[in-house]
């Protein structure tokens, strides 16, 4: 089969390789039929997460067909159309009886490598390097998918593979780091980074009652999709001090909660910019988090800090003395995708958002490589792509 495979930092490649088997009783097999590039497989991309091999398959957000099921699996038959979420979950375990599916204790096989580096091992994800388990990712005509009868939702007829493929990811973690922010009636929201998942977080905060959402970026293409979409309020913070521009706008307050959906390359100008790229180049720090600085900064006393934005390990000149004395709480990790699954797609099916308008690139399996190109270096208007095998 076709798939899309890490070859080096900057060079991926569509490679023939073997088709996925069946290993385990739980597993099915999944004939893809649109995946699609996330943000968080830029890191990948561009060499921050370590333990990636050559010849890895990326791809952590695909739905398809089921081909394929193992023994144990009694909730698929094969021909069902499913949604696979992107953290790999047991389903029995302490963490995934309490909704924690994204840290599941039993699905990460190279736990130990997680555990070096973190304390304490996450689930493992499709695709996302050996410290998350090594798995095949979905960016490939098929996968394979452990706990098939624990992950996977049906697709209810007459809906499109583009209105339910950001269900894997995106929408359950813009909706996630929105609901971390405890909105209430008359919060204010400030967003960091329109890409998928900042968009995802601005639309989910309007829904959960936000009375003003604030989108910060520096792409007009973005931020008109923030406006045009989600009625946001918005920020080029290549042309505005952003910590003045929310002070102003909340009356010198500050935003009730701030949403970091940047990450760990954020993009700064100026001094603390050059200091952080040296200092991720040198491996002194492994992420950028200048738009965690600026939110812990500019949220108000006593509010919310969200961070869906992917972080792998150090990080330098955290301001946490402004976070301790202005008693901020800080929410943030891989999202439990498995818990929103179904309240979300109820929210499509009666029309409240269609996250295909996230989508702005379609592209052949085969075009991957250019599809990485542009995503990363913002060509083309390019906010999110979807590849079809």
């Amino acid at each position: 089969m076709k798939a899309v495979c890490w070859i080096a930092p900057n060079t991926v490649r569509v490679q023939q390789v073997p088709d996925p088997a069946l290993l385990n009783p739980r597993d099915a097999i999944i004939r893809v039929t649109l995946t699609a590039i996330c943000g968080s497989d830029l890191h990948l991309y561009d060499g921050y997460i370590p333990a990636m091999l050559p010849g890895d398959i990326l791809g952590h957000e695909f739905v398809g067909e089921v081909v394929e099921v193992g023994r144990e699996v009694n909730n698929l038959k094969i021909g069902d159309r499913v949604i696979v979420p992107f953290p790999i979950s047991c389903g029995n375990c302490f963490f995934c009886r309490r909704d924690l599916w994204s840290l599941c204790d039993n699905s990460n096989p190279n736990a130990a490598m997680a555990e070096e580096l973190w304390g304490y091992s996450p689930a493992g994800i499709y695709g996302y390097s050996q410290i998350l388990g090594g798995y095949a990712g979905g960016q490939a005509e098929y996968v394979r998918v452990p706990f098939a009868d624990a992950g996977p939702l049906k697709i209810p007829d007459g809906m499109s593979d583009e209105q339910v493929v950001l269900l894997t990811d995106v929408l359950p973690t813009g909706y996630q780091a929105a609901e971390f922010c405890d909105i209430r009636p008359g919060d204010s929201v400030a967003v960091w980074g329109c890409g998928p998942v900042g968009q995802a977080a601005i639309k989910s905060a309007a829904l959960l009652g936000a009375e003003r959402v604030i989108a910060i970026d520096r792409f007009e293409e973005r931020l008109q999709m923030a406006r045009e979409w989600s009625g946001a309020e918005t920020l080029n913070y290549a042309e505005v001090d952003v910590i003045d521009a929310l002070k102003e706008l909340t009356g010198g307050r500050g935003p009730d909660a701030c949403i970091d959906a940047a990450g760990m390359e954020a993009h700064d100008f100026g001094l603390e910019g050059v200091y952080d790229r040296a200092k991720q180049a040198l491996c002194l720090e492994t992420g950028r988090p200048h738009a965690l600085r600026q939110a812990i900064i500019a949220c108000r006393k006593g509010g919310v800090i969200s961070v869906p934005g992917v972080y792998g390990s150090f990080i330098d000149k955290v301001p946490m003395g402004a976070a301790f004395n202005k008693g901020l709480t800080l929410r943030m990790g891989q999202t439990h995708v498995q818990r929103y699954l179904r309240p979300l797609l109820e929210r499509i099916q009666r029309g409240e958002i269609d996250p295909s308008f996230i989508i702005t690139h379609r592209m052949r399996l085969d075009d991957a490589p250019h599809g990485y190109e542009i995503f990363k270096h913002k060509q083309d208007e390019c906010v999110k792509v979807v590849l079809r095998p």
